[in-house]
């Protein structure tokens, strides 16, 4: 049988939050499937408590890992969510009737981001749309992304005006844990794109970062929060991937 809709969480040592998003999808989404990276920790045993089906999938990146859920799920749409986002009741109204849409192959979802305790209204982070809401045959990843994931949608796209809460980051600790693993990432990316840095760009790179993300992007309006993240994303954004890179000998020609 297919199911109309199955909402997908990726985890990986998410017992702190996974009853949690679990129980906010109940009762709406015909199914809800936590697709675990070999979680150490209690994760699986509390899904399943929680009435999730649990698939244990080895982590090699979420381009990936969100694929193998399209592949896998007999459902006509898909609703992926991180174990540390909540659905609320209004959002569940406004997926549920998206679904109905025959026209779109897929819908962008705000998000609301709160960073240590602080809910971000600039700098990136509202309204922070991500493709979410996905048409299973008219959607696939492209996998040459590591991170920062890209859907390739073979239709329409819409918008929805219902956003879902993200507690991305409870504490400072966590803030700098993901960020780095992100530079490395990042640091990848412009290596497969051939980008070659120079020595000005471990320069040049953080104070655009800074500019895009305190001024363009409004992280003013966060005020001291809002540059400290600012300041801290130039460093994981701006500076780290280029001198991971410069760090690394190169062949060829490259462009900056």
């Amino acid at each position: 049988m297919t199911l109309g809709l199955t909402a997908v969480i990726l985890t990986k040592d998410e017992s702190e939050n996974i009853a949690d998003c679990i129980a906010a999808l109940r009762g709406w989404t015909d199914k809800v499937v936590v697709w675990d990276s070999c979680s150490q920790d209690r994760t699986r045993g509390l899904a399943q408590g929680a009435g999730a089906l649990v698939v244990a999938r080895p982590f090699d990146d979420y381009g990936r890992q969100r694929q193998a859920a399209l592949d896998s799920i007999n459902s006509e749409w898909i609703l992926f969510i991180d174990a540390d986002e909540r659905a609320t009741p209004a959002l569940a109204r406004e997926v549920l009737q998206a679904c109905q849409d025959g026209r779109r192959a897929g819908f962008w979802i705000p998000r609301r981001n709160f960073i240590v305790g602080h809910e971000m209204q600039g700098g990136g982070f509202f309204p922070d749309y991500q493709l979410r809401l996905l048409r299973r045959g008219s959607a696939r990843y492209d996998l040459r992304r590591e991170v920062h994931e890209v859907v390739i949608l073979e239709g329409e796209d819409g918008v929805l005006a219902e956003p879902l809460l993200h507690y991305n980051y409870a504490n400072w600790q966590q803030f700098h844990r993901k960020q780095r693993t992100y530079a490395r990432y990042e640091a990848r990316i412009l290596e497969q794109e051939g980008v070659q840095p120079r020595p000005h760009s471990l320069i040049l790179q953080p104070v655009r970062e800074l500019q895009r993300r305190f001024v363009t992007l409004r992280g003013w309006r966060d005020g001291l929060h809002g540059l400290r993240i600012a300041l801290l994303l130039a460093w994981y954004y701006g500076f780290i991937p280029y001198w991971l890179l410069m760090a690394k000998p190169h062949t060829g020609e490259g462009q900056e």
